[in-house]
């Protein structure tokens, strides 16, 4: 069973009474999704990088005609210069933009839902009680009984009340938008990085000795299924052989802070860019190393065809279509 992902970064809790399961879990820039599944590219994940992760669970629901007239619209507007052909540079561009309109659009969804006079800040005790004020009336046992994940409310508050004290640039306990922003999504901001190779770390390291083992680490992404074959897939294999050749730089057979952030946060990595390459590559028909509408409408499931199980909130755009 999959239960982590390749590139890890970290979402807090941020919804009113009950943490959500994103304020304990891992997520790639681009995708909640894993960027690999089962050894294959993971077409979610592409779907969500080239819409962004709200419009991507509008065009789920989608029939296979609806989603190639919507995505025929898309391709106009990546087309910058109008010449009928989709660059590396066009593509790259439009995936940076649906991923900042979706951080763009979360941030104030979540600075009005705990902001609602629209005030220049909010306060620690402010953002707690909108999201941990229900703890007020459980006793002990309650706020420190880890759930099946192994988390507890307290060590959700906690973790977020670290995080908010770290995205406060002026330590006066509240934040203005753009810490908050910092505070809600700090994949996106270099100041929080820190904070995010921490993070990853304590989900990681099951033991809590301050280092990850090559079983800390495929337990992370791999536990078999009760009554699953004991032989692992290839691509846990493949993980153990990346675990030891790439991520281990030292050859102690652990992964320490220093090496964690080269994982996770790699010095000029470019997300965007690796996830265009990859597209153009796959839709590519003509190996011209650009794309028509044609070669994307061919290729419609590979864009936006993917059927996700759990739609979410779908953010419908009629306005564009």
């Amino acid at each position: 069973m999959l239960t982590g992902v390749l590139l890890l970064l970290t979402v807090t809790a941020v919804f009113a009474g009950v943490p959500s399961e994103d304020s304990k879990r891992l997520v790639d820039q681009l995708s909640e999704s894993e960027h690999f599944k089962n050894e294959h590219h993971n077409k979610q994940y592409d779907h969500d990088a080239f819409l962004g992760q709200d419009q991507a669970k509008t065009f789920d629901q989608l029939a296979p005609e609806e989603s190639k007239r919507r995505l025929g619209i898309i391709v106009d507007k990546i087309d910058g210069d109008g010449d009928g052909f989709i660059t590396l540079v066009e593509l790259k561009d439009w995936i940076r933009y649906t991923q900042k309109r979706y951080i763009d659009e979360d941030v104030e969804r979540h600075w009005r839902q705990h902001n609602p006079n629209n005030e220049d800040e909010i306060s620690w005790e402010q953002y707690r009680k909108n999201v941990y004020g229900f703890m007020d009336d459980m006793d002990d046992k309650e706020k420190y009984s880890p759930n099946s994940e192994g988390f507890t409310y307290n060590g959700l508050m906690k973790r977020d009340r670290r995080r908010w004290h770290h995205a406060d640039g002026n330590q006066d306990d509240s934040l203005n938008r753009t810490e908050f922003a910092g505070f809600l999504h700090p994949e996106d901001h270099p100041d929080m990085r820190e904070i995010v190779v921490l993070e990853t770390m304590e989900d990681i390291d099951k033991d809590n000795d301050g280092r990850i083992s090559i079983d800390e680490y495929i337990g992370d992404m791999y536990r078999p299924e009760e009554g699953e074959e004991e032989s692992e897939p290839d691509w846990v294999k493949q993980e153990r052989e990346q675990f030891s050749e790439y991520r281990d730089t030292n050859k102690d057979g652990f992964m320490d802070e220093h090496e964690v952030k080269n994982w996770i946060a790699p010095p000029e990595f470019d997300h965007a860019e690796a996830e265009a390459r990859h597209l153009v590559f796959e839709a590519d028909a003509d190996a011209d190393e650009k794309l028509t509408k044609s070669e994307i409408i061919d290729k419609y499931d590979l864009f936006v065809g993917s059927q996700a199980t759990d739609f979410g909130e779908a953010l419908a755009r009629h306005d564009e279509f």
